[in-house]
Formats: C-alpha cells, structure tokens, sequence
C-alpha cells in the first residue's frame, strides 16, 4: 500500500522567480503591494477549493488501496514540507538523498509546465549536493542524484491538443484514474533534466526572443555556444534561439528550429534563426531564413545588447548576463502506465 501525496500549487500564476519567490504564492509579488483593494494572494489562495480531476485522482488512488492527502502549497517552504517524505534514510556524509524504495508517491497536480518546473526545482535544491561535497557514488555526468519519480495530473484539457503541454509531449495519462493506475501500478520513466546557472532547472525548454506589437520578430544578438560550436558569436541579428530538451519549442508559426528534441538522449538540442540577405540576379533583395543547429552537453547565451525576452517552460523572464544550460541525463522520472 503506498501513501501518496497529491499536490496542487496555490495559484495558477507562474511568475519567473516560480512558486514562492519573493514570499508571493507560487511567483511573484503581490498586487496588493501596489494596489490595496486587491486580494492579497494567502486571501485568493484561501478560496481555492480542490479541482474536480484531483478529487478524481483522490478517488481512483483511495479504490486502489492508496492511502491519500490532498495538500495545496502557497509557498517554496510548503513545497518543501510535502518533498521532505521522499527522504531516504541517514547517510554517513550527512546528505539529504532520496529514497526511490520508499511507500510515499507523489502526484502534481499541474495547469501549466511551469508549476511542475517549480516543484521539480524544489526536488533539486533538496538533494543537489554542494560540489565540495559531492559524493563518490554519485555518477560522473550528473550533479544530483536520481529524483524521485512524480505523477504528472494535468488540470487544462485543452493543453493535450494543439498547444500541447509537456504531459501531452511525453504521452502520459491525462485521465485521473489513468493517472491514479499509473502511480500504483505505472512504471518509472526516467527524463533528462537541463539544469541552469540562474539555479534554477527547464523541463521542456527555452525559447528566447520576441515580436513587437504587431506581431513582428525583434532583432537581438547574443554569443551562442554548444559545448565548442558557436553558432552565432553576436555579430549578426537573430529572431530566435531555442534550447530544447523536449518539443515544446521546435517550431516557430511555420519554421522548423529543432529537428529531434528527445527528453531521455542526453543531450540538448539548440538552434538558432538568422535572417540573411539574399540578391537576385537583379539585384532584388529577399530575406532568408538561416536556421543552425547543434547538439551537446551544455550550452551559453551571453547578450551582446539591453535585455532579451525569452519563456521558459512557459514562464516569461528577461536575460541580462550570460546563462548556462546543462544536462542531466536521466535525472527525473514520471510514473507513466
């Protein structure tokens, strides 16, 4: 009989510091910091009520003999609290591990990517060891240790379709009693994770770029570099660049910018869009759009001017400085029927 956890973050906004920066309720500040006739965000999160798939979820694990709390976290530490019964006994060194024998499961219950991505950070901080601690039986292409496995409830049907979640990407349940089945008798998948600099981590991928108010694509330029190809070393105007891990961002309206994003290859694929001038015979002009590509272990984007948007995992931040992806392979998992 396992005893599981079914987890709902307190609020459906993602903001980029992710769920409980700046003591805010899953990301963000306030608005009632500015404006005080706005509900603080502990007096929306008080509203809240369960949502009917993960009173679902709730019954299908109960029919199957699992013991069940439904618990809704409105900050990092909550988060925390619930992560800590997936701790695996002592150790000699003193670090916190993870127990993937343990008879505690859980299941996130998720309205976009970007709350999955704030728990999975959390799991992350959790059993990252610092590197002068780093332990010998940890393996040589990692920084962390086997996460422990999470059931992924998706709470927006509509993302299993066209706009696909990452959930609809890597084909898990949708249904809360498939779901449910895939906890207590689903198998483990094990998933590549990227890990940044920034501390924080991207499940899917990062898209960086953006269009003006009529839709059109803004031109930035940065330093792009896979492991030792550069793919752009900042002298020419870009649309876009995509860090990929799954296939969220392959495409971009009609354009192909990653060929075979694979979340369990152990590596990352990134491209780049630059548009290119081309003359006729004429002497007309057209712009081309030049896409490269490179796979590797880890890639940099330094910014060679002002800020450049970008969404990752869905979530909207901006980059000022130089950030660093890596890979972790095989670092997550998801129970998956």
């Amino acid at each position: 009989m396992y005893d599981v956890v079914l987890l709902t973050l307190g609020s459906e906004r993602d903001a980029p510091g992710g769920c409980g920066s700046g003591g805010a309720c899953c990301g963000g500040a306030t608005e009632s910091a500015t404006d005080p006739t706005k509900q603080t965000d502990s007096e929306q999160c008080a509203t809240e009520r369960p949502r009917v798939p993960v009173l679902a979820c709730s019954d299908a694990l109960i029919a199957r003999g699992a013991r069940v709390e439904m618990v809704t976290a409105r900050s990092d530490a909550e988060i925390d609290a619930v992560l800590a019964r997936l701790d695996g006994p002592a150790r000699p060194d003193g670090l916190t591990w993870p127990d993937l024998d343990g008879k505690t499961r859980l299941v996130v219950a998720t309205a976009s990517d970007g709350q999955l991505r704030a728990v999975l950070r959390r799991l992350v901080r959790r059993y990252a060891p610092a590197p002068s601690r780093r332990p010998a039986d940890l393996p040589g292409n990692r920084t962390l240790p086997d996460l422990p496995p999470v059931a992924v409830l998706p709470l927006d049907p509509a993302r299993g379709g066209t706009h696909q979640d990452l959930a609809a990407q890597l084909g898990l349940p949708r249904d809360p009693a498939a779901v449910a089945e895939a906890v207590v008798d689903g198998t483990a998948r094990r998933l590549d994770l990227l890990r940044n600099d920034g501390g924080s981590v991207t499940l899917d991928g990062a898209l960086l770029g953006a269009a003006d108010d009529d839709g059109r694509p803004m031109h930035w330029r940065a330093r792009v570099e896979v492991d030792d190809t550069v793919l752009t070393n900042g002298d020419e105007p870009l649309l876009a660049c995509v860090v990929g891990n799954a296939g969220g961002y392959a495409t971009l309206d009609d354009v192909v910018l990653l060929t075979a994003p694979d979340p369990t290859d152990g590596q990352i694929e990134v491209a780049v869009a630059v548009p290119v001038v081309i003359r006729s015979a004429l002497g007309r002009k057209r712009v081309r759009l030049e896409v490269r590509r490179a796979r590797g272990r880890a890639v940099s984007v330094l910014p060679r001017e002002g800020k450049i948007p970008y969404l990752d995992d869905g979530v909207e931040a901006e980059l000022t400085r130089k950030r660093s992806w890596w890979i972790e392979p095989g670092a997550w998992a998801v129970w998956s029927i």
